[in-house]
């Protein structure tokens, strides 16, 4: 397939990526497990909300033209169990908040502003009409609309749909993926490393950044470098709506997924991004089922799967802004720019009144994951002829 001689800007990968995902099928599903995943369908209030009149206060229902005056109690009026008397004149039920307004009232009086004497409560002060009262509807009206198909299910709208009576949404279903990390010599945490082997960390990791963007991830076990267990591993994932692999898309004579995958039909969209870390990253699709190639070098498959494979895992889910959400900050340190790659960089975040400051971490290497510890964002620094000074503006994306 020979050497890549024109690497895509990263923001060209990223369109092409997702010009080639479809919005998976959708399902119905409770609203405990629709946390975190995207409307697929409008939705409208059965109900008004609140169903009722309701007091917004502690306090006493009475008739506003009757106000000051001295009122007799006749009844009281608890939240899910409405007075089943109405007010007359110079008469006051006692009302608690969301409980029903009886009948015949027409504000509600703090409790704070009565004195209260046996049955009878004194108010000296006039109040106007429907004050501290709810009207039925108030919040959401039958019939109005609560939410649009393409919005996030905040927690915040999941209960009002629940507030609302609404028990379940449309969703568009998770993403299955499954992740295929390849090299001989990796061996599983936990197992005693023989000469030439390494602990095989890119699974676990790729797997939690994709779970937490909605998917539903299997990890098949590390596959050796040869064709055969490369097309047996390949044909198992691409049943699966996205196949992710680590390792094996550079140029060495142990670098198989993108041959096997040609012979098994993948079409490559492109190989190569400008970028460091992660520049050998393949994507390709057969069929609706798309196919990452990420390098084998942890951090590059951190930084390829945050920049490209979360994004379209949003998109497959109909999220209505998949781009990786970077943010504005300022360079503490200056950063020595490349002229034909934009670096990504592990740094920490603070914060001053000037907003985030971003400092890169030591250690910037594409094998160094256990420095990543000491990170918690990544900041993009485009290319150039010179170097970034302290005190440039960058934009970074929180880990």
């Amino acid at each position: 397939m020979g050497f890549v001689k024109t690497l895509l800007p990263v923001g060209d990968a990223l369109a092409r990526i997702l010009e080639r995902v479809e919005a998976l099928p959708t399902e119905r599903v409770k609203l405990a497990d629709a946390a975190g995943r995207v409307n697929a369908a409008a939705v409208v209030s059965p109900v008004d909300v609140p169903p009722f009149q309701s007091s917004s206060m502690d306090g006493y229902a009475v008739r506003a033209a009757d106000l000051p005056g001295v009122f007799t109690i006749v009844g009281r009026a608890a939240a899910g169990r409405p007075a089943t008397m109405a007010v007359g004149a110079r008469e006051a039920i006692e009302i608690s908040t969301g409980a029903v307004v009886p009948e015949g009232a027409d504000t509600v009086v703090p409790v704070e502003r009565v004195e209260v004497r046996l049955d009878e409560v004194t108010i000296l002060d006039s109040a106007p009409l429907r004050d501290n009262i709810r009207g039925a509807g108030g919040d959401a009206p039958v019939g109005s609309n609560l939410l649009a198909a393409g919005e996030l299910l905040t927690p915040a709208r999941l209960g009002a749909l629940a507030a609302c009576g609404i028990e379940s949404v449309v969703v568009h279903r998770r993403p299955h993926v499954t992740v295929v990390v390849t090299g001989t010599e990796l061996r599983p945490p936990g197992e005693t490393l023989e000469p030439g082997q390494i602990y095989e960390s890119n699974g676990v990791m790729l797997a939690a950044l994709m779970g937490a963007a909605g998917a539903t991830v299997v990890r098949l076990a590390a596959t050796e470098d040869t064709e055969e267990a490369h097309a047996a591993s390949l044909e198992e994932a691409l049943a699966s709506d996205v196949v992710v692999t680590s390792g094996g898309v550079s140029v060495g004579p142990h670098d198989l997924v993108r041959h096997v995958q040609a012979r098994l039909g993948v079409e490559e969209v492109f190989w190569g991004v400008a970028m460091r870390p992660g520049k050998p990253l393949a994507f390709g699709c057969r069929g609706k089922t798309l196919v990452f190639g990420l390098p084998g070098n942890p951090v590059s498959a951190l930084v390829g799967c945050l920049l490209f494979v979360r994004p379209a895992l949003l998109a497959l889910t109909g999220h209505p802004d998949p781009a990786p959400p970077f943010r504005p900050g300022t360079l503490v340190a200056a950063v020595p720019q490349r002229p034909e790659r934009d670096d990504f960089v592990r740094a920490r975040v603070t914060w001053s009144e000037e907003g985030a400051l971003v400092e890169p971490i030591i250690g910037q290497e594409s094998h160094m994951i256990a420095r990543t510890t000491a990170a918690d964002s990544l900041v993009w620094i485009p290319r150039g002829p010179d170097v970034l000074a302290a005190g440039s503006s960058v934009r970074f994306l929180s880990l």
